[in-house]
């Protein structure tokens, strides 16, 4: 093939490439339009409506958990991504998005005669960032296959009857109680614990804002700390930032609790005001988002190990 012909064929690699790492949208506040991560035994099935959200939650599209395959065993793979969402040549995720990042940029440096590395020039302001975000990535994914094969024993059969819910010391947790259990044993919720699930909605929150990968990691299961950081990673790829300040709970109440194994497991209904900006990262201007509160309802899953602390397992969106 004639060195012109492959100079073009370059150039539509290249783009195609940028335009893969560039275009994702840009992921504002931890969660938003996000429906993911894992609910044990009952990850596929929806939560039973509640007060705060008395409509049928988005089903999960991104979890580690495959479809009919039990949570004692390990998931096939975890590469799975939201519906729809191309793999492509180097698969999904954010360690696809650097290597085509990656290439995108080398190819621009050939196409113009400056040699393959000299297009990551404009990488060097967060390219360690993202490299220890990969890093941070596998090592998440590792030790989550790593508790799925050292997961639960057989999980309680069905009991059909009511949990036994009442109402947290929050006011704005309704408590309400949860109907049959299709899985796993039903488990009562104190109200210290509804005052946990608040505390972890504003620490994560303010975690992602700051972009603290130590503290999001020491509050949410290693599943869900991947897709966060994947987040960042494509936030700082298209160099913004994420903003959230003001998170307050306005309404809450419990969809279901239940203990599969050893395991605990609770997922809640929040209405939440928070204020929600994207910024560029070197300018600080804002290109989504204002200073104006604004309403977020989401249902959150919290899972709790024996003799730890609830950790947030899955984000569905109502």
């Amino acid at each position: 093939m004639p060195r012109r012909c492959f100079r073009w064929v370059f150039a539509l690699l290249a783009v195609a490439a940028a335009l893969s790492f560039v275009i994702s949208e840009a992921d504002a506040r931890a969660g938003r339009g996000f429906s993911g991560g894992s609910r044990g035994a009952r990850t596929f099935s929806a939560p039973p409506p509640t007060q705060t959200a008395p409509n049928t939650a988005a089903p999960i599209q991104r979890s580690m958990t495959q479809p009919g395959v039990p949570t004692t065993a390990a998931p096939a793979a975890a590469t799975s991504g939201f519906a729809g969402r191309a793999n492509g040549f180097f698969g999904g995720g954010l360690l696809g998005g650097l290597a085509m990042g990656f290439l995108g940029a080398g190819l621009f440096g050939m196409l113009f005669g400056s040699g393959f590395m000299a297009g990551l020039g404009s990488f060097a302001g967060f390219l360690g960032l993202l490299l220890q975000i990969a890093l941070v990535v596998i090592v998440a994914r590792l030790a989550w296959a790593w508790w799925q094969r050292r997961s639960q024993p057989a999980f309680a059969g069905a009991s059909p009857r009511d949990n036994g819910m009442r109402s947290g010391s929050m006011a704005s947790f309704l408590g309400m109680g949860a109907g049959a259990a299709p899985s796993g044993a039903p488990l009562k919720i104190e109200p210290e614990d509804f005052d946990e699930f608040e505390r972890l909605l504003r620490a994560i929150q303010a975690a992602y804002s700051d972009e603290n990968l130590n503290a999001l990691r020491l509050r949410t299961t290693p599943e869900m700390f991947s897709y966060f950081s994947e987040d960042l990673a494509q936030n700082a790829g298209r160099g913004m930032v994420n903003k959230i300040s003001d998170v307050n709970l306005l309404q809450g109440d419990l969809s279901e609790a239940w203990r599969e194994g050893n395991t605990d497991y609770a997922t809640t209904a929040m209405r939440f005001g928070l204020v929600d900006q994207t910024l560029d990262r070197t300018t600080g201007k804002v290109v989504e988002g204002s200073t104006s509160p604004t309403e977020a309802k989401e249902l959150w899953t919290f899972r709790r190990a024996p003799q730890g602390e609830w950790t947030l397992s899955a984000i569905q969106q109502t």
